[in-house]
């Protein structure tokens, strides 16, 4: 089945095209239908590929075709496929299905519905598609589509303000960031004298034949893996970077589970995954990825412990497991951090889901206008608590495998100051979580007249949180001792002896009193929510006010969105000025001064054209005395 890994992005483009032509009076279900049927055969694919998947890189498959020929280069595309990517397949697909689905309940009535099925499959067709691309100048295209993708999915209401200004915010800022990876690409396509081929770069820089007149080999491998990797900080939201994904929360959150399950910011830790034989050359690029992604980890924790926003604290918990998963390639757990991107996917997108089924319920994102739903959404709740014990790292869930395993790596492999930050990074985690999860289910309602109007959503919502909710309790153990690490052995087969290329080290495995230790931690974060929240207290309010700046801090999101306004946004405004004025002074003045000059010299010239022979005639005879008196005063005669 694997030559057919190609029909497993086509398939969700032709239900884009359907839509597209179809236009925007489709009904719902035909809508609905298309792409989930289309998608689950896209998943189904996705899952025979995975497990076809031949033992060593001989496994590993590419078919090409040209594409462009500009002077002796060559410019291919096609379909790549690894164990990496078939891997990736699986989880975007699975997820993709599952939000498919659960969108039909959510956005029913909405009078764009069919246009949302629209961008969804062109969405979830853009992330396939830059999964199995072989080389760099193919994923960059793709790459940008997601983030068009995402521009119009966060902004899809636009007529909200908030939703156009996050929409623009995420656009912008990612932009930033793909600057740095167009960068690298073009940098590494001249270090190899003229490839974007993915085996070529490994290679040459293995065999340390990259380099440039101005720049030498482990020179060039550093600047240009920092630049892909400074791509990856925007598209994956890792400090300093991380602004605008809190803000495309204002998008339905169907759309907040794809773009942060299995699409758009896991398309920034596949991409350091991608090409992590070129970082592996780097110690430099491998201590930068594992310091951003421990910072992040920590500053984003801290900042959900405030959140009022149920989908925020959720956005938040994301950029802090991204900053998991950075930390674990960065720290040479190359395995461990795509296992913690195979497993999030599944209790992230379920965190999100079940969050959507709240909102619809109860119509409001605060949580302090919640409460009290557990009896009236039981489905919702138990779901949400086992995608809450997951995120949290409680064994056996999911997040206990792969998460306590970075931090075991990270201080086996001698980074015990990542590994303390990413342990508080954990309390604070089990805690926010746990505090959104009893503010939302438990004690009594806060808003009598929203709680007592809630009920489950139909069972197009309900099925996706059963299925995200086993495998948020399951998919772990894809990775545990007990089958002998089977995905760490799946993913080796990308770096086999003979591949040419540089390998990731086998890390050491569990640690039984560093992972005891980490439930411990998470464990007492549960207890901590549960003294302030889960049971009516006015401790949270006293705790507020004792810790009044931290407090405030941690809210205003340690005020990094005022210090963009007031330095990057507000320089960019003065630099934007200045232009304006050179252009409409300058630029603009030189142009009116010389359309001035050309109307002053017709209307001058007008008067000559008066309509009379003889004042055609004195003119001439005028103008030749003058040439004669130039002639003799000047040459010194006519003749």
């Amino acid at each position: 089945m694997t030559e057919f890994v190609w029909l497993i992005p086509i398939l969700p483009l032709a239900g884009y095209v359907f839509l597209l032509l179809s236009g925007r009076r489709v009904p719902e279900a035909v809508a609905c239908a298309v792409s989930v049927a289309l998608t689950g055969v896209s998943c189904l694919l996705s899952l025979l590929v995975f497990f076809q998947m031949p033992v060593g890189t001989m496994g590993n498959q590419t078919w090409l075709f040209h594409w462009l020929r500009v002077g002796s280069v060559t410019i291919d595309v096609g379909v790549s496929l690894t164990h990496l990517n078939a891997l990736m397949l699986v989880v975007v697909s699975v997820v993709s299905l599952l939000v498919l689905l659960f969108s039909k309940g959510y956005m029913h009535g909405d009078e764009r519905f069919a246009v949302f099925y629209q961008y969804l499959n062109l969405f979830i067709f853009s992330m396939l598609a830059l999964v199995v691309s072989p080389n760099l100048l193919q994923l960059y295209i793709f790459w940008e589509m997601v983030g068009l993708c995402s521009y119009l999915l966060v902004g899809f209401w636009f007529f909200k303000p908030e939703a156009a200004l996050a929409a623009k915010k995420s656009f912008i800022v990612t932009r930033i960031g793909d600057t740095g990876l167009f960068a690298g690409i073009i940098l590494l396509f001249l270090g190899t004298g003229g490839s974007f081929d993915f085996t070529t770069v490994f290679q040459a820089a293995a065999a340390h034949t990259m380099r440039l007149p101005w720049l030498g080999s482990h020179g060039l491998i550093t600047v240009a893996a920092l630049l892909i990797f400074f791509g990856a900080v925007g598209k994956s939201a890792q400090f300093p970077l991380h602004v605008w994904l809190p803000d495309a929360m204002e998008g339905p959150t169907p759309v907040s589970a794809l773009i942060h399950a299995a699409t758009m910011v896991a398309a920034g830790v596949y991409l350091v995954a991608r090409i992590y034989p070129l970082f592996l050359e780097s110690p430099v690029a491998m201590t930068v990825v594992a310091w951003i992604g421990g910072i992040t980890a920590l500053l984003a924790a801290l900042i959900a412990l405030t959140q009022r926003d149920i989908k925020r604290v959720i956005a938040y918990s994301t950029v802090s497991q991204l900053g998991y998963m950075m930390m674990g390639l960065g720290v040479g757990a190359y395995a461990l951090g795509v296992c913690h991107l195979f497993t999030h996917a599944f209790f992230k997108a379920l965190l999100f889901l079940a969050a959507g089924s709240v909102i619809h319920a109860v119509n409001t994102q605060d949580l302090f206008q919640m409460g009290g739903l557990g009896k009236k959404m039981p489905i919702t709740r138990w779901t949400f608590l086992a995608g809450a014990l997951a995120l949290a790292g409680i064994v056996p869930f999911s997040g206990f495998w792969s998460k306590d395993d970075i931090l075991t790596a990270a201080w086996q492999s001698g980074h015990s100051a990542l590994y303390w930050m990413g342990l508080v990074a954990a309390f604070c985690t089990a805690f926010y979580i746990f505090r959104v999860y009893f503010l939302t289910f438990s004690g009594q309602p806060r808003d009598e007249a929203r709680v007592e109007a809630a009920h489950e959503g139909s069972w197009v919502m309900t099925i996706p949180l059963v299925v995200l909710a086993v495998l948020a309790t399951l998919a772990g153990f894809v990775n545990t001792p007990w089958n002998g690490h089977g995905l760490e052995r799946y993913l080796s087969n990308d770096f086999s002896p003979g591949a040419g290329t540089a390998a990731p080290q086998l890390v050491a495995h569990e640690s039984l009193p560093l992972m005891a230790f980490s439930v411990v931690v998470g464990l007492l974060g549960i207890g901590l929510a549960f003294l302030l929240y889960g049971r009516p207290t006015e401790a949270p309010n006293r705790l507020a006010e004792s810790l009044s700046i931290p407090y405030r801090v941690s809210l205003r999101k340690f005020y990094l969105d005022e210090v963009y306004f007031y330095s990057v946004v507000a320089g960019g405004k003065v630099v934007a000025r200045m232009v304006n004025a050179v252009d409409r002074y300058l630029i603009d003045g030189l142009i009116e001064v010389g359309a001035r000059l050309v109307s002053i010299l017709g209307l001058a010239f007008k008067y000559t054209q008066t309509g009379q022979v003889q004042a055609y005639g004195m003119i001439a005879v005028f103008g030749l005395v003058v040439m004669v008196v130039v002639a003799v005063l000047g040459v010194g005669g006519v003749l």
